[in-house]
């Protein structure tokens, strides 16, 4: 098994595989595409400011910083579904129990936070179907694990795009809990042939397009 594990890794049933090559309308890829180029045009003067006190005041954010916010406020709302519903359906005692709970409350904190500091330009949250992922141990934790490295890659493609200083220093705090979040549950997987937790001196960034295909690929977003 490769250090990097692949969405074919996580489920070998199927279960998360499906096709979007004829997704169309208000589907799930359309809200991703949505969430990765919009809300510039909502975004008043001030929204960002109390939000992210280091952001200069009278510096109104780019509206490329707002896209790539919105972005990561989708990704943040998939990981904070899956957590809270593994840790109502699954009920995972021991390490996997403790990592969805403490995980569960980091991820639903950065939503806190990305939606306060969007304002109005904030996406709305989607419908998820996590399928079979949250039930059972093997699946939850093959599913975490790709999706915390899938959101490491996420902000390490996107934070130096980012222009306004304050959002990047905020980006950062998050990245880097984000890492931390996938070198945990990469040891809580543990046993023979388990990726490591550190396989490389650096790691590759995802550009947007990237991510989007991954996420799309799982089918979690239903609408």
């Amino acid at each position: 098994m490769s250090d990097v594990l692949t969405w074919g890794e996580v489920d070998r049933d199927g279960a998360v595989q499906e096709a979007v090559a004829n997704v169309a309308g208000n589907s799930r890829a359309d809200f991703l595409r949505k969430a990765a180029v919009g809300g510039g045009a909502l975004l008043g003067g001030t929204a960002l400011m109390g939000a992210l006190p280091s952001v200069a005041l009278g510096q109104a954010p780019p509206a490329s910083d707002v896209a790539i916010l919105n972005f990561a406020l989708t990704l943040e709302y998939l990981e904070a579904a899956f957590y809270t519903e593994a840790t109502a359906r699954g009920r995972f005692a021991g390490k996997p129990g403790r990592f969805a709970r403490v995980v569960g409350a980091h991820e639903r904190a950065h939503v806190s936070f990305l939606r306060k500091a969007l304002g109005s330009a904030a996406v709305a949250k989607p419908t998820f179907n996590f399928k079979n992922t949250t039930t059972s141990v093997g699946p939850f934790v093959n599913t975490a694990i790709a999706l915390e490295d899938t959101g490491v890659a996420a902000y390490a493609g996107q934070g130096p795009l980012l222009k306004t200083k304050g959002i990047v220093a905020a980006a950062l705090s998050i990245h880097s809990v984000e890492a931390r979040h996938a070198a945990w549950i990469r040891e809580i997987k543990g046993g023979s042939g388990t990726p490591s937790p550190a396989p490389t001196a650096f790691d590759q960034p995802r550009s947007k397009a990237q991510v989007l295909a991954i996420v799309n690929s799982t089918g979690f977003i239903v609408s």
